[in-house]
């Protein structure tokens, strides 16, 4: 979604942006933090139901940090992800398997060489504060800020000409 200086975003729009930017999935870095301890690492997301999900080793340094402080933020070229982590249980557990069935039809290479049926837990974030950098038709910069608590989207031109 292009949009021109005079575009007002609804928050819906800023939303749909944000996950039409994002795809179905996307290699993300991920920083947690314990004790001003902060670590960073790569975790291959999927996006659904308006939250981003990764399984992990519930065994992992990083699994542990996010048992003690849920507050995360993730990161993939422009869009910054704030958000809430929780434990969605074991990936075999899903009644569905949803994230199972996207995992191997999007990251199979993933699936197949680090799938341990009885360590693998579902993480899912849940965005609090995103902020997206895009560009306007006519090359403006814009920061696109959107608070998911108040439903708000804030539009800040970075740029003038």
């Amino acid at each position: 979604m292009q949009f021109s200086l005079d575009k007002h975003l609804t928050f819906p729009q800023a939303v749909e942006l944000m996950f039409q930017k994002l795809g179905d999935w996307k290699i993300m870095a991920l920083a947690s933090s314990v004790n001003d301890y902060v670590m960073v690492r790569n975790v291959s997301c999927l996006f659904y139901d308006n939250k981003v999900y990764f399984k992990t080793d519930k065994n992992f340094r990083k699994t542990q940090q996010l048992y003690q402080n849920p507050h995360v933020a993730l990161c993939w070229s422009g869009v910054q992800i704030e958000g809430l982590a929780a434990n969605k249980g074991l990936v075999i557990d899903e009644p569905d398997r949803r994230f199972e069935k996207l995992y191997k039809q999007h990251l199979w290479g993933s699936y197949n060489k680090y799938s341990h049926e009885e360590d693998e837990i579902i993480i899912e974030v849940t965005p609090k504060f995103v902020e997206i950098w895009d560009t306007s038709e006519d090359n403006y910069a814009y920061q696109i800020f959107l608070d998911f608590d108040k439903e708000e989207v804030t539009v800040k031109q970075y740029d003038q000409r």
